[in-house]
């Protein structure tokens, strides 16, 4: 079928920002959620993403993984929900969507996993640390609305996601800044729809599986 979406994904993994893009994009999509250590591992999900992890999506026969990736394509592809700015204004748009999937994560990630990189290591490391990170992160949204001039785009989704999620698991610390960010994201109707999605998803999982004494 022409101009088919294909989403791939599980509903606790970074699946939830693309699912949250898609509900800004408002077009039709079929959704296939892959289990970790079995279907996202099969031969048939490793013909479409070889590192055999979510998300990734097919659009009328194309392949797209990496969250940042697809929200950029996607807002090219449906360019009606008017989620990319015009070519001459994507500075911002561009800087601050893989500033938040390059150094952010990276900081992040580090952190998480104990890695704290001395003086020498902050040199080469593309993050430096994790509150140089922050810090420049936090003037992406200070005293603005929105990540790219004046309306939400697709970098939104993706920074908005790293913000929303460090808050909730405490790996990005509450600052006025992000605090009032995030609740503008929060009231958004396609966040809204994408959580409830993936809320419910979760509930029938955990259902599916409950835990044992």
């Amino acid at each position: 079928m022409a101009d088919e979406l294909i989403f791939y994904t599980n509903p606790m993994s970074r699946g939830q920002i693309v699912r949250w893009m898609l509900e800004e994009v408002s077009v039709p999509y079929e959704a296939k959620i892959l289990g970790y250590g079995t279907s996202m591992k099969d031969d048939a999900y490793l013909a479409v993403n070889p590192m055999g992890k979510v998300p990734a999506i097919v659009h009328d026969g194309k392949v797209v993984t990496e969250c940042a990736a697809i929200c950029a394509y996607l807002a090219d592809a449906f360019p009606s929900a008017g989620l990319a700015p015009a070519a001459a204004d994507r500075a911002d748009y561009y800087r601050w969507m893989f500033f938040a999937a390059g150094p952010v994560e990276q900081a992040i990630t580090a952190r998480h996993f104990g890695i704290e990189p001395d003086a020498d290591q902050q040199r080469s490391a593309g993050f430096g640390t994790l509150e140089h990170a922050l810090g420049a992160l936090e003037t992406a949204v200070n005293g603005k609305t929105w990540v790219a001039g004046d309306g939400f785009t697709a970098a939104d989704v993706y920074v908005g996601s790293q913000i929303d999620w460090g808050l909730q698991f405490g790996t990005i610390p509450s600052r006025p800044a992000f605090d009032a960010y995030a609740a503008r994201l929060r009231e958004r109707a396609g966040y809204k729809r994408a959580k409830e999605i993936d809320n419910g998803l979760i509930a029938e999982m955990q259902a599916a599986n409950p835990p044992t004494a």
